[in-house]
């Protein structure tokens, strides 16, 4: 697994022309209901009027984010590293890095991490938190 291209995102930056987030300073933050999964609040709804939010998503070796579904957000992954698989709206995907998935809103999808663990970036329009 390239953990090494993972910790370049973990320790990087979101760079806007008022203000420059660094990444390390925000806690991660275990997910309230699928264990083994944890996240990293990049930009949240309070930032962007409730418009969009971008997570880091550290999910453990073997470890799932089970079917679920947002009724009005519009989620995206983006493999950064690790390997798993998605259940988007009933088709398994192969999650490896440089894979991109969007799972329009009321879209059923699942995410399961391989023996390394899988590592993503995740986007949410509207915000999600």
């Amino acid at each position: 697994m390239n953990k090494e291209t993972f910790e370049k995102f973990n320790h990087g930056e979101l760079r806007l022309p008022n203000q420059v987030i660094e990444f390390q300073q925000i806690p991660w933050s275990k997910h309230p209901v699928f264990e083994g999964v944890e996240l990293k609040h990049i930009i949240t709804s309070k930032d962007t009027n409730g418009e969009y939010s971008y997570h880091l998503v550290r999910i453990a070796p073997n470890k799932s984010i089970l079917d679920h579904i947002h009724e009005t957000q519009l989620e995206t992954h983006e493999v950064i590293a690790g390997k798993g698989t998605c259940i988007n709206d009933g088709s398994e995907l192969i999650y490896e890095p440089g894979i991109i998935s969007i799972m329009p809103a009321n879209v059923h999808h699942a995410v399961n991490a391989g023996e390394e663990g899988l590592y993503l970036f995740a986007k949410f329009f509207p915000a999600l938190c």
